[in-house]
């Protein structure tokens, strides 16, 4: 079973603890504080565990050019990509504002460093743990200062490979022990055959002791719930207030409802994951007393007789008598009186039942 550590305080992840939840916010918030602030509340409402936001300083993030170019799309909210991210970003007394706001409701607070820079004020900021976005899990300059940092980190691995991914655990663990990674597919929204829920499983063997993850971009709730079912302890879904609001990540984000739901459903889920030990249970008395079936007597056998296959059926039978498996193990037995036929064979009417009867 992976490691447990703590991630935020007094909440652990990873062995048989449940599934931390992560509702991304990200960008969704479409640079209003209100709208953040409303949805944060939306979040802790839902049942999710923690809210979390991307922060950038676009400076650190991109070069000069890069926040230059146009961005004509419908999603823009400017006439430079430059504009467009300035709009959405919040300035670093906003984040605290919304780091204050969270703790006064009761839910965690965090956000990816989406560059160094950002990483060393999420620092300040006193975050419980970093998120590391897939666009800097490769990034193993950014990985080695944030891992050195100290704090927990959770680390997506979209659009990298098995062999990255070693290489992180690597770079990582020396450093800082209490990490996990999320199967993560960097396509928005993602299609189904692209999830790769395997890969949750190739993660467990060759990392068995830190926790794996993950992290979706899929419309609907159905694979994040299977992914806890693989043993995912932590989920990230991005969510918004409407899918039909201006922005690249809206369509691949949980409305209200739907995060509600995939919170409720992965409790159900890990409540059933239940015991590997098979046995009958109490809840089950009601149904082997009313339908358990009972071995009877085929044929009417006489005092004395010594039991063969023929002589026997299985029915569910009044009263309970010597349960279907144990109709090979009686053949061979003498019979101590007289069974009429259709009757069930109870162990007063076997001799030496107890020793030569192993059921």
């Amino acid at each position: 079973m992976a490691r447990e550590f703590e991630l935020c305080p007094g909440r652990r992840v990873g062995g048989d603890q449940p599934c931390f939840i992560i509702a991304e916010i990200g960008q969704n918030h479409q640079g209003d504080l209100d709208i953040a602030k409303r949805m944060i509340r939306m979040v802790k409402e839902c049942g999710a565990d923690c809210a979390k936001f991307q922060k950038s300083e676009l400076e650190y993030k991109f070069n000069k050019k890069a926040l230059e170019r146009p961005y004509t799309s419908k999603h823009s909210w400017g006439k430079t990509y430059g504009e467009h991210k300035r709009h959405l970003e919040f300035s670093h007394d906003q984040y605290r504002e919304l780091k204050k706001y969270a703790e006064e409701i009761g839910i965690f607070f965090t956000a990816s460093g989406m560059d160094e820079m950002a990483v060393e004020f999420l620092h300040e900021l006193d975050v419980p743990f970093f998120k590391v976005g897939s666009g800097d899990t490769n990034n193993f300059p950014y990985l080695e200062k944030t891992a050195k940092k100290g704090r927990p980190m959770v680390i997506s691995s979209g659009m990298q490979s098995m062999s990255t991914m070693h290489q992180v655990y690597q770079i990582v663990k020396p450093i800082n022990p209490n990490f996990c990674f999320l199967q993560c597919t960097s396509a928005y929204p993602l299609q189904p055959e692209d999830v790769n829920l395997r890969v949750i499983s190739a993660y467990q063997s060759a990392f068995p002791d830190i926790p794996i993850g993950y992290s979706g971009h899929e419309t609907g709730i159905a694979i994040s719930v299977a992914a806890v079912a693989m043993g995912a302890k932590v989920l990230e879904r991005h969510v918004t207030l409407d899918k039909t609001w201006k922005g690249s990540d809206h369509q691949a984000s949980l409305e209200p409802n739907e995060l509600a739901e995939l919170v409720k459903a992965i409790r159900t889920v890990e409540k059933a994951m239940g015991s590997p030990i098979k046995q009958l249970l109490p809840c089950e008395m009601a149904c082997n007393e009313k339908l358990g079936k009972s071995v009877v007597a085929k044929v009417a056998i006489p005092e004395g007789a010594v039991l063969t296959l023929d002589m026997l059926t299985v029915k569910v039978g009044e009263p309970k008598g010597f349960p279907p498996e144990c109709i090979f193990d009686l053949v061979g037995q003498k019979v101590k009186r007289t069974i009429e036929e259709d009757e069930t064979i109870t162990e007063q009417a076997v001799e030496n039942h107890v020793k030569k009867v192993k059921c």
